[in-house]
C-alpha cells in the first residue's frame, strides 16, 4: 500500500522516468525507471526492488542498451 511519506496521501499512480546518474565520474543514463507518484503532492518514491535494480544496472552489472551523446552546460 502506497503511502507518501511527504503529505501522508495514500493514492498514487505509476509513472517510468529517467534518470542520468554519476558513477565513478561517468554519467550513466537509465530509462523506464518505475516510480509511484503521489497524487496529492506530486512526490515521486521508488520500490526497494526498483531502487535495487537500478543499483545493479548503474554498477555495470546490466548490458547499455545504447551509447547517448550528452552536451553538457556549467551553471557558474
Amino acid at each position: 500500500m502506497f503511502v507518501c511519506g511527504v503529505c501522508g496521501a495514500e493514492e498514487s499512480r505509476t509513472e517510468t522516468i529517467k534518470e542520468v546518474f554519476e558513477i565513478d565520474g561517468r554519467r550513466v543514463l537509465v530509462e523506464n525507471i518505475p516510480v509511484q507518484v503521489c497524487i496529492q503532492c506530486g512526490e515521486m518514491s521508488f520500490s526497494r526492488e526498483t531502487a535495487e535494480k537500478v543499483r545493479q544496472i548503474v554498477q555495470g552489472e546490466a548490458q547499455p542498451v545504447g551509447v547517448v551523446e550528452l552536451e553538457l552546460y556549467a551553471f557558474a
